[in-house]
């Protein structure tokens, strides 16, 4: 079993910046996969934001955060991290860290198997 937990959400002002964690733990090891954020605003669908491979060396994006998102892994802690600079209201919602057990990126919410409960991210303009 796969458990992941994240952290890091909070409320801040347009403009700002919020570095959000996910605690991976669990049977990842020896398989490639990889692992990606998502976000769902109240009454919307939930949409990827990016993914990254296992190893860290591979990255995706989705279009509307392009430039303003970088998705990372810290191996030695075995976390998952996002960093949002330049906060839009839009960008408000629920966040979400995902593990995917197939082997190549994606954003798609389809192709991931393990989800965290999510951290909520408020941005005021």
């Amino acid at each position: 079993q796969v458990r992941l937990v994240e952290s890091g959400g909070g409320s801040v002002q347009a403009g700002g910046s919020l570095r959000l964690s996910c605690a991976v733990s669990g049977n990842t090891a020896s398989r490639g996969y990889y692992m990606g954020w998502f976000r769902q605003a109240p009454g919307k669908e939930r949409e990827g934001v990016a993914g990254i491979s296992a190893a860290g060396g591979r990255t995706c994006y989705a279009d509307s955060v392009q430039g303003r998102f970088t998705i990372s892994q810290d191996n030695t802690k075995n976390t998952l991290l996002l960093q949002i600079d330049s906060l839009k209201p839009e960008d408000t919602a629920m966040y979400y860290c995902a593990l995917s057990l197939f082997t190549s990126c994606t954003t798609s919410r389809h192709d991931y198997h393990y989800w965290g409960q999510g951290t909520q991210v408020t941005v005021s303009s």
